[in-house]
């Protein structure tokens, strides 16, 4: 796959280590949003979109996020340390009764498998980062719209064969979709 449109959102806030969100298209066919480019210890790094790792509630079964302290469906407290079973990853410990030392709150939805991808990823959307800061100082100028944005560029559905509809009809789910009174000849 290749890296085919990188699109970079500015942040207004200066003070903020969020400087930007970023939408990227792989083969001008697939899009990946959500990705946060983000000022760390180290300088500037792609932090992937991801999700709230989740638990159940012990009473409903419901799930709730590891730091949610009440229950969403029931209202139950919840062991507001129920999270540091979670640590590296999985609920095991290390031997002496310790849990490894990274926390994990957050699950990626989607990112790299190897380093090399990372990378490429990574030179790809701080070239574009830097092409937005300088776009972002020209007068008129309007930040790209990430949300959406891609619609027009769908291609329109295909229609459906005549062959697939025909054995549709012959199997029934065309007989159901009929108004009644109409017979099929």
């Amino acid at each position: 796959m290749e890296l085919t449109e990188v699109r970079i959102n500015l942040c207004g806030d200066h003070g903020s280590r969020l400087k930007a969100f970023c939408s990227l298209t792989f083969d001008n066919t697939f899009v990946i949003r959500d990705v946060k480019l983000i000022d760390g210890n180290d300088g500037l790094f792609l932090a992937m979109p991801s999700r709230k790792l989740c638990d159940h509630c012990p009473s409903c079964k419901e799930k709730n996020h590891l730091r949610a302290r009440y229950c969403n469906n029931c209202g139950r407290r919840l062991n507001e340390s129920r999270y540091l079973q979670y640590r590296n990853g999985n609920g095991n410990c290390n031997g002496n009764g310790h849990h490894g030392s990274r926390l994990k709150l957050h699950a990626d939805i989607a990112h790299p498998i190897n380093a090399a991808c990372r990378e490429e990823i990574e030179r790809r959307v701080l070239e574009a980062f830097d092409h937005e800061l300088e776009r972002s100082h020209q007068p008129g100028y309007v930040p790209p719209s990430l949300d959406g944005e891609d619609f027009e560029l769908y291609d329109e559905r295909p229609a459906r064969p005549a062959a697939a509809a025909a054995s549709a009809s012959l199997n029934g789910v065309g007989a159901a979709l009929r108004p009644t009174g109409t017979a099929m000849h």
